[in-house]
């Protein structure tokens, strides 16, 4: 049964949909508390004051959770399509850097609100 689920879908975008969805989840559930450089969501604009860092804390991770959603229910795309290895990892590449660079752009644009 597991061997032909995942014959039907992308594994790169279901594997990175679920690593997505659980750093998400235990960055939602464990935050860091104060403003560091080694863990949680870490920009200049995040870093600015307590207020930011918290926000961006929680925010970042229910953006990584959607966007792990996304990736895991567009993943049985490759049932419709019957593309190959090379094309299925291409995707994956692409939808990860796309996906990770609009999650990025849609907290900075959250934060610029933040005073």
């Amino acid at each position: 049964m597991i061997n032909t689920i995942l014959e039907y879908c992308n594994q790169m975008l279901l594997c990175v949909g679920i690593l997505f969805i659980l750093a998400g989840a235990i960055l939602y559930v464990f935050p860091p508390k104060k403003i560091n450089g080694l863990y949680g969501y870490r920009t200049a604009s995040s870093m600015k004051n307590q207020q930011k860092w918290d926000f961006a804390q929680t925010y970042s991770a229910k953006i990584m959770m959607l966007t792990g959603l996304i990736f895991t229910l567009i993943a049985p795309s490759k049932g419709l399509f019957k593309t190959n290895e090379s094309t299925d990892l291409a995707i994956g590449m692409f939808c990860t850097i796309v996906g990770s660079i609009l999650m990025i752009v849609v907290v900075e644009k959250a934060l610029k609100k933040i005073n």
